[in-house]
Order: structure tokens, then sequence, then C-alpha cells
């Protein structure tokens, strides 16, 4: 039967069954039995990503904590495709990552894949490209990261380093296989075609297995890589994956550079954060102050609660303090939409003020740190 929704590394359509998709992809839940075994190797409190079920899927992360136990380690691997601002539900992987690094002391590899959206964006030039991925690095770097522990790369100049075993995982991949997988067609330009065996080396990275904190729409490329990587002697990569921040306007689909209303952009000012939550953030509330009032509302189709729940309410007391006094009409949508903004200017400022200070840090994340340094001299082959 052909599901209503549909999930690629390029598209999302309809309102994604996460069930469904665990289904559909074959991956596991992220469990409590799991969740309960990461907070008692970390010895810390789970992140709000990992209590809340935003991350809900994963790949072999119960061998990552085996490897925990085991003394044998891990290490992290996220990215971004820069074809534009970055957007709130674009931090959620970085944030993740983040924590994981924080908590184990693990090193991260952040790929700039400007080779594959100056590809797959037709009307952006290269140059177009690389400005975006500048500016993405800064609101990444802003996230937090230690940046002896951490190498940010863009492929067009890392390329050199990647290229000996790039060719080799190319080498074993057919053009049935990711016309299967990424739906790849007579009109796609061999470029992309490529790509993924590009994408799938910093997972052989280190010696170790890799762990890979992304959306579950990235995850076609680890099915590839985990047919490959014991032959090439490396760990089949894990990955958790995370469920979408809704767009403003519903639950069709994802956010999308190209439709603003959609978005809370990283840079968009108080003013533009209000207007966009009043005017587009979908609501779940009554038709009417005396209806809200004694019928209530549904934080479950509410944009503005699914975003405080999601990323902007850490406090667990508070949001549920919140969604019960939503659910009994005590909170009109208005107030909630007023407590959701307060909470995002926050958050935004704070990333502002972290974003400006990393423009003194760029350097330091890709070529200079202590990781980045060992990077720019090995050649992967």
């Amino acid at each position: 039967m052909k599901e209503d929704f549909q999930v690629t590394p390029w598209e999302v359509k309809g309102r994604v069954d996460y069930d469904k998709l665990i289904k559909i992809f074959g991956t596991q839940p992220l469990n409590k039995e799991l969740l309960n075994k990461l907070e008692r190797i970390s010895g810390r409190e789970l992140h709000m990503f990992l209590r809340r079920g935003v991350f809900f899927s994963h790949r072999d992360f119960d061998k990552i904590l085996d490897d925990i136990e085991n003394g044998r380690g891990f290490f992290l691997y996220t990215g971004r495709g820069p074809s534009g601002p970055m957007h709130v539900g674009h931090l959620i992987p970085f944030i993740m990552t983040r924590w994981f690094q924080e908590v184990f002391n693990v090193n991260v590899y952040i790929m700039i894949t400007d080779d594959e959206k100056f590809l797959d964006e037709e009307k952006m030039s290269l140059d177009e490209v690389r400005r975006w991925a500048y500016e993405n690095i800064l609101d990444i770097i802003a996230v937090g990261f230690d940046p002896d522990k951490t190498f940010i790369f863009l492929d067009t100049e890392y390329i050199r380093n990647m290229y000996p075993l790039a060719i080799k995982i190319a080498k074993k991949i057919n053009l049935n296989l990711v016309r299967s997988v990424f739906g790849f067609s007579g009109d796609t330009n061999i470029g992309l075609t490529f790509y993924p065996a590009l994408q799938i080396v910093p997972t052989m990275f280190e010696k170790k297995r890799c762990l890979i904190p992304a959306a579950i729409d990235q995850d076609p490329y680890w099915r590839i890589q985990r047919d490959l990587a014991e032959g090439f002697g490396y760990y089949k990569a894990a990955a958790i994956h995370s469920k979408f921040l809704p767009p403003l306007t519903g639950f069709e689909g994802k956010m999308s550079t190209s439709r603003p209303e959609t978005a809370i952009f990283l840079q968009d000012d108080p003013k533009t954060v209000r207007r966009k939550i009043m005017r587009y953030a979908f609501s779940g509330g009554q038709p009417t102050i005396e209806l809200h009032r004694k019928l209530g509302g549904n934080p479950d189709i509410d944009v503005s609660f699914q975003w405080l729940y999601m990323l902007f309410e850490p406090d667990d007391k508070r949001i549920k303090e919140i969604e019960e006094d939503y659910r009994s009409g005590r909170l009109l949508t208005g107030e909630l939409k007023e407590i959701l903004i307060e909470r995002l200017n926050d958050f935004l400022e704070q990333h502002r003020q972290r974003r400006e200070e990393a423009k003194e840090l760029v350097h330091i994340f890709k070529y200079e740190g202590k990781l980045a340094r060992q990077m720019w001299e090995i050649i992967y082959e």
C-alpha cells in the first residue's frame, strides 16, 4: 500500500507517521531500555531530545553503548548542506551531537556539503553555495562544540584527503543501487550519482564505530555505508534519527528556506519572529475564546506547543503545566504563542551573541585546532 507521506534526503511530503517510517526504513525504536542504559553509563540526565522522543529511532545505538562500556569508544559525524540560511530546526542534530561530545569527550566531524548543494540546486553558483557555507559554519560553531575535538570541513576543500577512499567506495556502488535508494533518474547529473560515495568517507575517519545524529531523511546514505563498511575494515555506522520540527504552517512536510512563512531563521529579528508566529503558527485552539475556555485546546496539533515541547522549553515541569493549561482552556492560543515568542527571542539573542564570537573561531575549527591539524595531515586511502 502506498503511504500518504514521503521522506527522502531531498524531499519530505505529507504528514509523517514516524511509527510507519521505522518499519519502512527498517530501523529500531529508541526505546526506554536503551535510554535508561545511556543515562546509567553517562551519569547524566538525558537531554530533553531523548526524554521527549525528538530522537525516536536508531541503527546500532545499542552497540555504541556497548563500545562505551567496553572502553572502545566512538566518534560523532554529522553535517549540513549549505543551500541557504539555517532555521531553528536545522540546529536539532547539532545540539544533540554537541551533547554527546560534552558527555563522552569524543571527536566530532562536521561535513559541509558545498559540492552536493551546488550539484543539486540548479540555479545556485558555487560561489553562492560557499558564501552560505561560511554563514552556516558560524551558526554551527555557535552551538558550542569543543574547538580541539571538532573538525568542520568543506567537501571542495578537503576532497584531496578523501578522494582516494571515495573512489574505492564508489567502485563498490553501482548505478542501479543509487537509483533504487535515492530515486535518481536519467535526468540526474553524474555529480549527484557519485556524491553518496563521498558522504560515506567520514564514517571511516577513525577505527571506531561512528554515531550519526541526523534527521531521519538522511538515513538512506547510511544504509549503503552499512553494506560496505566491514569490507573496508571499518564498523557499520550507527545512527540516531530525529523527527522534524514541524513547519509553522502545520504538520505537512518540513520547514523550507524557499517558503519563509514555514520557518523561523536564526537571523530573524524579534519583530519578524512575532509576526511569523502570530500570523502563521498553526493553532490547536477553538474558533472563539468562549469555546476554547469550555472545550480547551489540542496541543498535539498546535505548532506553538510542539515547538516549545521539542526545542524551546527544557523544563519538564513547566512544559507539563503549559500542556495542562492549554488542554483545560485556561491558556488561550494567543497566550501560548506569546510564551513561544518570548522563548524564541531569548534563544535567538543568545545564539546571535555566540555566532558573533564564532567569527574568530572559524579557522580553528577548519584548520588550526588540534583535531583539524591532525586531519589535514591524513590522506584517507
